[in-house]
């Protein structure tokens, strides 16, 4: 771990990371793609020490609230997280100036901050987003070695919903070969209707490889999986979209369920919702749909 003072934090999205490199270890990560020009070993994790001062800075200079985002490239709850409360310092600011959060991890270090989240969702909005992909336990440890569990992360979202807190579940990616079946896809929906999940975020069925993140899913492909680098070789090549020859079955499954549990799937309008922040009427409290 190194510190760093940033220049700058929001993007011109209003997402910020607080981070950069991950060590929760997962074998697909496409942020240590050489396209994102990180000079430092992966799990040397770059920490912009001076982020709350620069988020404080950027929110006391916008004329109108709106959502902030965090956890697109690097996790906000990594293991480091726990001691430096970067985190949890951005998200007290956000709070303290009225805006929204939509946040995402594959941590159930989150639950940490159930009280300010809590509290950012009744003054505005909240939207807690966690990653699914692989519904047996043991398959998620090779996936997801250094993480919580699918299990832990479910249960993370059940003390949401039950904190009236809205979810998005990202289901991605699917690995071609090793858990784009059915079973699997119908066990994570059924953790998600159980969750009360109100979106789902999909980008079809597959994985994306490009230079620097494949070489490094080989590698635990060669570890973990003897002879499916080589299936992947001969029905990929080089391309960065692999779309798992199962995709047309697993999305009728996803869109039939997802119709009938009223959970919004088009990807679009989960992004829509991500980003849409609600109106305050003059003396009136903030309120989520």
């Amino acid at each position: 771990m190194h510190f760093v003072n940033a220049k700058g934090l929001l993007s011109s999205t209003n997402g910020m990371n607080l981070y950069r490199g991950c060590t929760h270890g997962c074998i697909y990560c496409d942020s240590r793609s050489v396209c994102y020009h990180i000079d430092h070993d992966f799990e040397d994790i770059e920490v912009k020490q001076n982020a709350p001062q620069l988020l404080e800075d950027a929110l006391r200079r916008k004329r109108k609230r709106c959502m902030i985002g965090t956890g697109s490239m690097c996790d906000p709850y990594m293991h480091c997280e726990e001691k430096l409360q970067l985190t949890r310092q951005c998200l007290e600011i956000i709070h303290r100036y009225g805006f929204g959060v939509a946040i995402q991890t594959k941590s159930d270090r989150i639950l940490r901050d159930m009280d300010l989240l809590s509290a950012i969702h009744q003054r505005a909005k909240c939207v807690v987003q966690m990653t699914l992909t692989t519904f047996d336990e043991s398959l998620c440890r090779i996936l997801e070695p250094a993480v919580s569990t699918t299990k832990a992360r479910y249960q993370a979202l059940k003390q949401f919903q039950r904190a009236g807190i809205p979810t998005v579940v990202w289901l991605s990616p699917i690995l071609p070969f090793i858990n784009d079946t059915p079973e699997n896809l119908k066990r994570i929906l059924a953790y998600c209707i159980d969750a009360g999940v109100k979106g789902i975020i999909h980008f079809g069925f597959g994985v994306t490889l490009r230079e620097g993140d494949r070489e490094y899913f080989y590698q635990a492909l060669d570890r973990h999986f003897p002879g499916i680098k080589q299936k992947y070789i001969q029905r990929y090549g080089l391309s960065y979209e692999c779309t798992s020859d199962r995709n047309t079955e697993l999305m009728r499954i996803l869109n039939d369920t997802c119709q009938k549990h009223d959970i919004m799937h088009r990807t679009d309008d989960v992004f829509a919702y991500l980003h849409e922040f609600p109106e305050k009427n003059e003396g009136e409290q903030l309120r989520m749909f």
